[in-house]
């Protein structure tokens, strides 16, 4: 017999090396496989989920789920007239007149509430919120509208206020400032200082009146105090037209002071003390509150949200309000 095939058959250590990690590697690349499908199934449920969840927001915001007449029986109909009075802003004459007309379409009406939180604003808006509130309660003789006063219904907010049968404070409420202002801002004596020479030039001699840049030009100054002047008579006129022989008026009243509720109700401004609960239950007599104000569509608040988000320069700020200055505001 050869040495050959007198030695012994022994199993190769580096072959069963060989097979224990071939088996290591894809018992790994299973495990990973099996992962990556729990994975991507886990995933497509929350996407599903969250693209389920925008779908019913977006349903709701646009108003098709629910959509239709709904029957909720006598009520007493809430607007709220929250925030600064201006076209486009937290109180405009679209959107309160949107919710004025529903609360009257509704047969189950039985009154309605103005509650007013505003520091003013806008004279054109208050004016156009006034009128319209006005040309309803003709149209509508039955049901009463009461102006409830939170924490402040000054200027424009009072603008509106009068034009309701009734006005109810609270007696810490601030109520009042009959008044109108233009404010603005002046750098001339700024330019000197840094060197800069301003270079204006217009056709018609009046088109640069209150120009910020530019110094105080008399004639410009009495033509705005006389546009000044005849709002006010305008707003004052209101104030008499709504509150006729309730008003106890005297020198301060339209000087554009603001008196806490309590005093406001001794001058003549307001009623009497309550709330908006109070007025529905005690006043209207239909306890029950539905609240009619509009309210603003989902891409709007997204928008308003996005804009939020982002900070303004000191400079960005500084123009908006250059361009606000000439603003005529009831505040």
């Amino acid at each position: 017999m050869s040495e050959d095939t007198q030695q012994p058959s022994i199993p190769s250590t580096q072959s069963q090396d060989t097979k224990w990690q071939r088996d290591a590697i894809e018992k790994l690349a299973s495990s990973a496989l099996t992962e990556q499908k729990t994975s991507r199934r886990w995933s497509v449920f929350f996407k599903g989920l969250t693209f389920a969840y925008l779908f019913i927001i977006l349903f709701f915001a646009l108003g098709w789920l629910g959509g239709g007449a709904k029957n909720i029986g006598a009520h007493t109909a809430l607007i709220e007239v929250s925030g600064v009075i201006q076209a486009g802003g937290d109180v405009n004459a679209d959107s309160f007149m949107e919710s004025l007309h529903d609360a009257y379409k509704d047969k189950g009406t039985k009154g309605i509430i103005l509650r007013i939180n505003s520091p003013g604003g806008s004279p054109v808006q208050a004016g156009i919120i006034n009128d319209e509130i006005k040309r309803q309660k003709k149209l509508h003789p039955k049901i009463p509208v009461y102006a409830v006063v939170e924490d402040i219904c000054a200027s424009g907010g009072y603008y509106i206020a009068v034009a309701a049968d009734k006005i109810y404070v609270d007696k810490a409420s601030i109520v009042g400032s009959i008044g109108v202002l233009m404010d603005g801002y002046g750098f001339t004596e700024v330019m000197k200082k840094v060197g800069v020479e301003r270079r204006l030039m217009t056709a018609g001699e009046n088109k640069a009146m209150l120009d910020p840049f530019s110094p105080v030009n008399p004639k410009h100054q009495a033509l705005a105090q006389t546009m000044l002047n005849e709002i006010h008579e305008q707003f004052k006129t209101v104030v008499r037209q709504g509150r006729t022989t309730r008003l106890k008026e005297t020198p301060e009243t339209f000087s554009g002071l603001f008196w806490s509720g309590e005093q406001s109700i001794k001058m003549g401004l307001a009623d009497a003390i309550g709330s908006a609960d109070y007025v529905a239950r005690e006043v209207i007599k239909q306890e029950k509150i539905v609240d009619f104000t509009t309210q603003e569509d989902f891409a709007s608040r997204l928008a308003k949200r996005i804009g939020a988000s982002a900070s303004a320069s000191f400079g960005e700020m500084l123009a908006k309000q250059i361009v606000k200055a000439g603003e005529v505001k009831l505040h």
